[in-house]
This record gives C-alpha cells, structure tokens and sequence, in this order.
C-alpha cells in the first residue's frame, strides 16, 4: 500500500522513505511538558504522521506563553485553557488522523510509570530537573528511550537516552539544588532556541523511530543561537559504571518523590520539602526573583509576591506557596521562580 501522499516529501528523503514512515505511523510517543520546547515537536510530530501521541502538562496558557509557545493563540490564554487541552485541539485539526491522548497533570512518581507503560519513545518538554530526574528513573526501569532537552536565554541541548547507553544522571550526577540553575522566567528564552532545540530533538526521533539511532550515536549536544556556536560530545556507555541507577539499579527519585507537597489546612498554602536539602543562596536567588515582585529577606528566608502567590523560601530549600491548595499549582509556581 502507497503511504498517503501527505508524507511524500519526508518518504523522498532516502534515510526514511516507506519503510521509515510506516514505522513512524506505527509509533506511540509520548511528550512531558508542553511549553516552547513541547509545542514545537508535538507540532512537527502530528506533521510526521506519528500513531499515537500522548501528552501531559500540568499548567494552563498565559500571555506570556505566546512568545515562543506555538500551539497557543490570544484566546487559549484569555480562556486560561489548560495546555495539555489547547494543544490538542490545534493538534487535531493539524492531522486528524493521529491519534491523541492529552492528560492535565503534574507528572510524578505516583503516575509517571502507568503514564509510560507502552509507549515506544517519550520527548522532554519540561522546566524543571526535579521531573526529569523522576522521568529518567522511570525510564530506566522501564527500559523505555527519552530524549531530554533544555533552553533558557539563547542557549539549549539535547541528548538521547537509550536503555542500553548513559541515563542523565550519568552525566549530571545527583539532583542539581534549588536555584542553582536560570530559568526562562529568570534569565528569559529567545524563540530561536527552543525552535532550534526542538528541532534536533525532533530529528533524533526520526532517527530512532526508524531504527537509525543506536548507543554508539548517543551524543549531548549544546547550541547557542545567539554567539551561533555549537558543540557535539559523545556521551560513552562506559559511564554507566560509576552511576548508583545503571550500575546499581537505585532509582531514588522515582521512588522518593524529590519533591514532596503537604497541604496546609486552612491557609490557602502548600509546603514543598524537596529530598536534596542544602544551604542555598538566597542572595542569588533573590536577584532573580525579581523580576517578579519585590522581595523580602531576613537572613533566614526570602518571600516574593507575584499575585495570586506568594513564595517564601527558606534556606534549606523547604518552600510555602500561598494562594493555592493545589499541589500542582505549588510545584509550577515553585519551579517558574526558583527552578529546580
């Protein structure tokens, strides 16, 4: 049978051709997060002819969004629309033939492993390492390949992660803590990068879906749009060895929730205890906050109010949101101003 003329242009590039589409038409991928990163390879995703795509996010859009998020239109954001919703509505009038499953949800470590269960590949569209952390956890269990991105500011990577090559903690090593890292909030993102990033992310799903990705090609790729540099390093097996889940099959962040959430009764908060606590900085991290408000420090914490929230964080990384008993809401708001 002839594949549907709607893919002829990628049938015609030799690496894929028949063989290589009727694989993509036979794959189901997943993607967590559907901010920039996730809005664009969904996009190209449904544009390929991929089977089944599932997706999860648990925020909803924002006018903010709209700069770099390209499922996302005024009136998703006047609706505040959760974006798993918006972005399958636009997905399904893209390639109707595609078959969607969108979830509202926070992934973590109570859902994270029924959420993957079948699914032959699944991209990273988060924010946050505090999940991924979680997701490379399950994965690895599971045996199941991701391919992780990131961007913030001009500056973005990619790499895959194969059952039989190096997971992310490999090559980062424990949970980075609070605050250590820029987020788009704080350091702000250019479009640019998170088309580009999102884009090579897409390629080595092609390249996977059709069989052409192996452990031997893993590599951790950085690019920045804005100096126009780039770098391309081989992340080998071998450091599989020194690392406590591949060679010792410990996987701490699935079955710790790094993140642990207790709502506070009758105060309209939520408390997040992450499980890596340390003395952080709060003096930088009160630089990047802001951007959101003005913020206040005794020595022993700081506190920002970005209506309807307020964040107090303490020094040990413990955090109280006010303004919402969702613990969802809590993480979402944690991770936009002090990144995880």
């Amino acid at each position: 049978m002839p594949v549907d003329d709607r893919y002829s242009r990628q049938v015609r590039f030799a690496p894929i051709g028949e063989p290589g589409q009727r694989k993509i038409s036979g794959a189901r991928v997943g993607i967590v997060g559907l901010g920039a990163l996730g809005t664009v390879v969904a996009d190209q995703l449904v544009r390929a002819g991929v089977g089944e795509l599932h997706i999860i996010d648990r925020d909803y859009v924002e006018v903010s969004n709209l700069q770099r998020q390209t499922l996302y239109d005024e009136e998703d954001a006047k609706r505040s629309l959760p974006k798993a919703v918006a972005a399958e509505r636009k997905l399904r009038r893209i390639n109707s033939d595609v078959r969607i499953e969108a979830i509202v949800d926070d992934l973590n470590g109570e859902n994270v492993e029924d959420w993957i269960e079948d699914l032959d590949l699944v991209l990273d569209g988060l924010d946050n390492f505090e999940t991924r952390y979680v997701l490379n956890d399950a994965c690895r269990k599971s045996g199941t390949p991701w391919i992780y991105t990131a961007a913030v500011g001009s500056y973005g990577l990619v790499m895959p992660v194969l059952p039989e090559g190096a997971c992310m903690r490999c090559v980062v090593g424990i949970l980075p803590p609070a605050g250590s890292s820029p987020t788009c909030d704080s350091a702000g993102v250019i479009s640019p990068v998170t088309n580009a990033i999102a884009s090579l992310q897409m390629a080595c799903a092609l390249r996977f879906l059709v069989g052409a990705l192996g452990t031997e090609d893993v590599r951790l790729v950085s690019l920045d749009v804005w100096t126009v540099r780039f770098q391309s390093v081989a992340v080998p097996a071998t450091l599989r060895s020194r690392c406590p889940l591949c060679s010792g099959g410990r996987y701490e962040y699935l079955e710790s929730h790094p993140l642990r959430t207790v709502t506070l009764c009758g105060r309209n908060a939520v408390q997040l205890i992450p499980k890596s606590r340390g003395d952080l900085d709060l003096a930088v991290i009160s630089r990047n906050m802001e951007v959101y408000g003005r913020v206040e420090s005794n020595g022993f914490l700081i506190r920002c109010t970005d209506p309807p929230y307020e964040l107090t964080l303490f020094q040990d990384g413990r955090a109280i949101i006010k303004g919402t008993e969702e613990a969802s809401v809590a993480k979402s708001v944690y991770s936009r101003m002090v990144g995880v």
